[in-house]
Parts: C-alpha cells; structure tokens; sequence
C-alpha cells in the first residue's frame, strides 16, 4: 500500500462522491477536495457536500423508463448516494424525489466518517503529474482549474449549455381551492395540479411569451433540449406548453379532464417547500414573480427560491476521453459526472461510480474493465467517447440497448430493461472477480 500512487477527486458533487467511495469501499485512501465554503459558484450556496441545485427529483423509479432502469444498475453497482436517496426521500409519484438538505446533510456525514475518505475544504487549481486525479468539478468548474486544463491538457475550447433552475414556493402561500391533489395515471397525492381554465391559459401565455428576460448573446444560446426554460418551449406554439410542462393528461378535475395544470412537487418530507414542475426559467426575477402569479393557485404565492439561469461547461469527451473516461493526453487524470457531458443527476453519479471502480482495479490489478453494451450507464460511457458528430450532453436512454425491432413498445421496454439489468450483473461479476 507504500507505493499505492496518491488518489485525489476534485468536486464533491455526485460523480465525486460515488467516485470516492467506490475506490475508499475497496480498500484505498482518497482526498476529496471540495472549494465550498470558501469559494462558491454562482448557484451553490450550502457548505454540505452533494449539493442538490436544480429539481430534487432523481427521476422515474419504474424499470419502464431509462431513469429506473439505470438506477437499478446503480444499485447492483453499489451505488451509495442511491441509498441516502431513499432514506430521505419525499412522496412524487413513480419519481423518486429527495429532501435536498438532509440528503446533503446525511451525504456530508458519511463522508466525514468514512476512514479512508479525507475531505480537504480547498480550492485546487492545478493538477501533477505523479498523483491519480479525478476531475469531478461538475458544470460549475472553478474558472481557475479550467484555465489548466485548457492550457495543459485541452486544445482549444470548452463546450457549454445552458441550464435552467424552476422556482419553489412555500406550500403556506398556495391556494389550494384552485386545483388538486393526484398523479397522473394513479391514485398517488403526490403534486398539487394548479388547474387553469383556457381564458386563465390564454392569459398565462401571452404574459409568458412577452415577459423580460434575462438577455444573452445569440450564440450562447445552447440549451440542452431536456431542461429548456418553459419561456423558449413557449416560443415555439401556443399548444406547446399543453403538451409539455401544463399538459392535463392523465388528470381529472371535478369529473373531467382539466384545461391545463401546473404541478407542484414537495421540497422536502414536512411538504413546507413546494416547486414548480417543469418551470425552468431565465426571466428575470420580478417578471416571475408577476407571471407565475398569474396561475390561480399561486396568485398570492410567495417564492423561497426564483429561478435562474447559469451556463454549464463540458468537455469535448469523444475527443479527449478514453472509454475509461481518462484523459488521452495524461492517463493518471480521469473525468466524471457532467463536465463529461453526461446528464441528470443520476448518469452523473454512475460515471463517477465506473471511474471509481476501475481506478481501484487499475491500482490493485494494473488494468481496467470497458463499460458493458446495452446497459444504461455503459451507452452514456460509449456515447460520451465515440460520438463523432456535434456532441451535445445526454442523459440515459432506450437507444443505448439494441433488442431489435421488438412490438409492442411496451415489450420491448421490458425486454431492454431485462437485458440492461442482466448485463450490469455479469459486468459487476466479473469485476469482483478481477479485483478479488
């Protein structure tokens, strides 16, 4: 263990946490570096570790969608932020949703008490040669450390997007008399459905589409499709919204189908926080306030968060990045979470579990595992490595696992998510058989 290189993970959001973990769980010291709270990006604001910034939802649970699919392979891999997940926990429907503080809180005590894990609260802003570095500074990356990277490792320039934060509002200020408690397709109370009538809609939208915005450059303007601010869906039709984020699908009220709805998910268990689903926004802060209050239920809202807009920076990964995410240029530096241009929380969290586990085996066994094929996590690797065309951030999806031209869609679903989980247990297998 004398001559084990030094291991060193930069970031202490979900890619570096699990990333820690999965190589302190196998027997090796690790320094965490973590910037806050000395130095905070300009949407962190929690000292605690694994901040959650966006929606607190991780997701759909249910093995018919890519989000539940890649959790359970998480799962089998041994993910850990999974399980302060559950154990903290809010009520959303098939989604699993999380109380954003104490999942930091429970995520920062078990990093504190984890003997191989040292939690160093500084600001790294350049990297050896000689140690193992992880580079899992998220979007948000010290401006400093991207300088290095740039000039020593990277040719020309990063990547980015933009992404968008929804507001949340204190559940004590909501009428609830203008709309219901349900989930779509279920007998589930998990959202309160803000219900709005067509002349309440009409309104809502023009207001929408008019209101100030927060101004930007037109080159910069390169949102990732899966977190467009409700203002550009707006832009592009009337009906859009209806079915987007007010889709009333799945929804009766007072016997039949709702106009439109706004839903509103807890913040956290006491359901004290309530946000607003699928309201990602880059209006300025008193236009949000006067336009959200223009949906009857929150006409006297008051907002403990607005939305904001930040923008998020990726590397070039098919260019840089080895299918080990190792940087081609310096194999001792490897990368995880969103910076790579993976997506979402949880695709976040699984390639900083991958980096980890292989940096363990490359330590102890000098060599490394390939991602699996058609598994979830394997086909974000795959992805993120090789394509070869405009590279833009993706989060999981059924397109990673090829069954064939399988029908119904319903059964090929079941038949990918069979396959997903089969292939990260005989990966996962013959990883412990590798290590061990």
């Amino acid at each position: 263990m004398v001559n084990n290189p030094k291991i060193n993970i930069v970031g202490a959001g979900l890619a570096g946490v699990e990333a820690a973990f999965a190589i302190a769980n196998r027997g090796f010291d690790v320094n965490l570096f973590e910037m806050k709270p000395y130095t905070f990006s300009e949407v962190h604001r929690s000292e605690k570790l694994a901040e959650i910034v966006c929606s607190n939802s991780f997701g759909n649970k249910k093995l018919s969608t890519a989000s539940g699919v890649l959790k359970k392979e998480m799962e089998i891999l041994g993910s850990t932020l999974l399980k302060a997940a559950y154990e903290v926990k809010v009520e959303a429907g098939g989604a699993l949703a999380v109380d954003r503080v104490k999942f930091s809180d429970l995520v920062t005590s078990w990093i504190e008490e984890h003997p191989r894990i040292h939690l160093i609260r500084e600001k790294v802003e350049k990297l050896n040669d000689s140690d193992i570095w992880v580079v899992a500074c998220g979007p948000l990356c010290d401006k400093s450390l991207l300088e290095f990277l740039q000039e020593k490792y990277i040719r020309g320039d990063m990547l980015y997007f933009f992404d968008a934060i929804a507001p949340i509002v204190y559940a004590d200020t909501v009428d609830y008399s203008k709309g219901f408690w349900g989930s779509r397709y279920s007998d589930d109370k998990d959202y309160f459905n803000c219900v709005l009538t067509e002349e309440d809609y009409k309104l809502f939208y023009k207001e929408l589409i008019n209101a100030q915005k927060v101004e930007f450059r037109e080159f910069e303007k390169n949102y990732f499709e899966a977190c467009l601010p409700i203002e550009e869906i707006a832009e592009r039709g009337e009906q859009t919204l209806l079915f987007g984020p007010l889709k009333p699908v799945g929804l009766k009220y007072e016997g039949k189908q709702p106009f439109a709805v706004v839903q509103l998910r807890k913040e956290n268990k006491e359901g004290t926080l309530l946000s607003m689903v699928g309201f990602q926004t880059k209006l300025t802060y008193p236009e949000q306030k006067r336009v959200f209050r223009l949906i009857p239920a929150l006409r006297n809202a008051e907002f403990a968060k607005l939305g904001s807009l930040h923008r998020n920076t990726f590397i070039d990964s098919p260019h840089l990045l080895n299918e080990f995410l190792q940087l081609k240029s310096g194999e001792n530096i490897f990368f995880a979470g969103q910076i790579t241009g993976v997506e979402g929380y949880m695709a976040s969290a699984v390639s900083g579990i991958y980096v980890g586990m292989n940096i363990a085996l490359k330590i102890k066994k000098g060599k490394m595992l390939t991602p699996p094929k058609n598994t979830m996590f394997g086909g974000l690797i795959y992805y993120i490595t090789i394509k070869e065309d405009q590279f833009q951030p993706i989060s999981e999806n059924f397109g990673f696992i090829n069954v064939g031209n399988v029908r119904p869609k319903k059964k090929k679903r079941e038949i990918q998510a069979e396959l997903a989980i089969k292939n990260t247990r005989i990966w996962r297998e013959q990883y412990e058989s590798e290590f061990n």
